[in-house]
């Protein structure tokens, strides 16, 4: 037993300094809660590795925001700790990772980019029950297998198929049905192929006539075939579903061997809406059309984290807001669940009316596991610049079709 020793005045200003310390470096109290581990899982090297680079980007800026903002207040201020994880452009390797975040005690996992590594990682994930936030993989039956731990915030390829071809009709329309006659290129993987089958019967039902449906794979190193069959075809349109590189192969080709059709109309493509496209390309990004994520210019927080990024020498991708948004939509789950409790989590995803996002969604809410109000946008590059040009309700310029010249 130690002896009890009055307080000497050193003592008791040593203490009384300590406590003054504490006080001015309220973090230093937060940090004795135990970190809220958080799995982010991305494709950074392979074919993909340039989606999951930003959808990191997007991920760590939500995170640390949260943190300086006080962390998950109903644990005491603990604050997220991300355990990342390589899904190195494979549905194999993404699986793994999710083991490997099981083992380090994640609470949650956001992310995977594509469609086959959304469908093995959520699936890996269901067995220890931690929920999954799909941050863009657009195959529907991500969300139709019945996982409970499931839940993908931005919209499927039903949904954006069936707004590219509403809003399609509007634009053709309006321009007087100069489109009558398509081609339908894609990535030959599920969501590609899904896409354009979808596509296919839905155009094909409103009277324009599918030339052919032209399928390449990922990666692809070459499209002067794909180019000259377009040649040979003369579409009114060309509709690509690609990943960013094949898609910049492809416009890159057609414009240097002067192919023009009166319209590229992509849908969920991952260059036409990609700002590195625009700057590197710009002759052969000029013009073209997409139906795609894209945040909410009305927000202030948008502008925001924009200027963020290009303040890091980085594009405005897609993948930055919907990252950025998906992390904040768990950050929330979670402390409403008030627990690091994988269970709860769920339940309070499945639960959620979430709105502090900087997408064009409204209140968040999930039925089967996708938020109904998740919608995309029309895009379109004019000038050196991506303009929304679909909704009306905040558009920022008037599509140019057909493309004359």
């Amino acid at each position: 037993m130690t002896a009890w020793t009055e307080p000497t005045r050193r003592s008791l200003l040593a203490t009384g300094a300590a406590g003054a310390a504490l006080l001015a470096a309220p973090g230093l109290v937060r940090a004795q809660a135990p970190a809220v581990k958080l799995g982010i899982l991305q494709p950074v090297t392979g074919a993909l590795a340039q989606d999951g680079e930003y959808g990191r980007i997007g991920a760590q800026l939500a995170i640390d925001e949260i943190n300086k903002a006080g962390g998950i207040k109903s644990l005491g201020g603990a604050m997220i700790e991300m355990v990342f994880g390589d899904a190195r452009s494979s549905p194999e390797a993404g699986s793994q990772e999710v083991e490997k975040m099981h083992a380090e005690g994640v609470s949650a996992i956001v992310g995977g980019f594509a469609s086959p590594i959304c469908l093995a990682a959520s699936q890996a994930a269901s067995r220890y029950d931690i929920a999954y936030a799909v941050d863009v993989g657009v195959s529907d039956q991500i969300v139709s297998r019945g996982l409970k731990n499931t839940f993908r915030f931005g919209p499927g390829f039903g949904t954006v198929t069936r707004t590219a071809i509403e809003n399609l009709v509007k634009l053709n329309d309006a321009a007087g049905k100069p489109a009558k006659t398509v081609v339908l290129v894609h990535e030959d993987g599920l969501f590609g192929s899904g896409l354009a089958k979808l596509m296919n019967d839905r155009l094909s039902a409103l009277g324009f006539q599918i030339l052919e449906t032209i399928a390449h794979p990922t990666p692809a190193r070459d499209m002067s075939n794909v180019a000259l069959r377009i040649r040979a075809l003369n579409p009114d349109l060309v509709i690509p579903s690609s990943y960013y590189g094949e898609f910049v192969l492809l416009a890159r080709t057609l414009q240097q061997q002067r192919i023009r059709p009166k319209g590229i109309y992509a849908v969920l493509n991952g260059a036409a809406s990609n700002f590195r496209f625009v700057r590197e390309f710009p002759d052969a990004a000029n013009n073209v059309m997409d139906c795609n994520h894209w945040a909410d210019p009305r927000k202030p927080k948008t502008a925001e984290l924009r200027k963020q990024v290009e303040a890091m020498g980085r594009f405005w991708l897609y993948n930055v807001p919907l990252n950025y948004s998906s992390v904040r939509l768990v950050a929330d789950a979670i402390d409403r669940a008030g627990s690091r409790d994988r269970v709860k989590i769920i339940e309070a995803m499945a639960s959620s009316t979430f709105t502090d996002h900087i997408m064009p969604y409204g209140p968040t809410k999930f039925e089967n596991g996708q938020n109904v109000n998740a919608a995309p946008v029309n895009t379109q590059v004019q000038g050196g610049d991506i303009k929304v040009i679909f909704p009306d309700a905040f558009a920022d310029a008037k599509p140019v079709f057909p493309v004359t010249g």
